[in-house]
């Protein structure tokens, strides 16, 4: 899952989600760093992408790209994953909704400034004046969203191609999502109280 799928399975408050979407800036026993319900969301984030690498769908979903990306086929689906969930009206029931919500998250994650990794925090204020969270939504956003995956990669030299395999296995894809997002939503309620 992206950023708009952690953020929206953060059930808990503005700590929950922060340590959520902070997750992949955190190593290690550094997690214990942050207050206890920061630590809930990073792990609750790893339980998240644990689940999401073994379901089903996401394995049919990374064969879409993994002969041209390989490695990388799963980040262009988590990427492929928010576009769905940002056009999924079962979860945001309009534009407005979705927008309401994307301005939610970066209140709770600036309300949490003081334990935003360097990274992060560096990415939050383009994420916001952007707002990538919202534009998931449009083609052209995950056609961006796919560049900057690319541009952070160390071994990736291009994603017209992801986008243009994200075009023509749209309902492939669509499907996967549909066939994961319950059960991923079904994971996060049995693990709020867990983690």
């Amino acid at each position: 899952m992206n950023y708009l799928a952690h953020a929206y399975l953060s059930p808990g408050g503005p700590e929950v989600l922060t340590g959520n979407m902070i997750s992949d800036f955190v190593k290690g026993r550094s997690q214990y760093d942050y207050p206890a319900a920061i630590q809930q969301g990073i792990r609750l984030h790893r339980n998240i992408d644990q689940f999401t690498d073994a379901h089903a769908a996401t394995r049919e979903a990374k064969q879409v790209f993994r002969p041209a990306y390989r490695l990388y086929a799963g980040a262009f689906v988590d990427v492929v994953y928010d576009h769905f969930l940002a056009n999924d009206r079962q979860h945001f029931a309009s534009d407005e909704a979705l927008f309401s919500f994307t301005q939610q998250a970066y209140a709770a994650l600036s309300s949490q400034q003081a334990w935003l990794p360097n990274p992060f925090a560096a990415m939050l204020q383009p994420m916001q004046q952007h707002n990538w969270l919202y534009n998931y939504q449009h083609a052209w956003g995950i056609e961006k969203s796919f560049g900057g995956l690319v541009y952070r990669s160390r071994y990736l030299s291009e994603s017209a191609t992801a986008f243009a395999l994200f075009q023509q296995h749209y309902a492939l894809l669509r499907q996967c999502y549909d066939a994961f997002m319950p059960d991923v939503q079904q994971l996060v309620a049995n693990l709020i109280n867990e983690v």
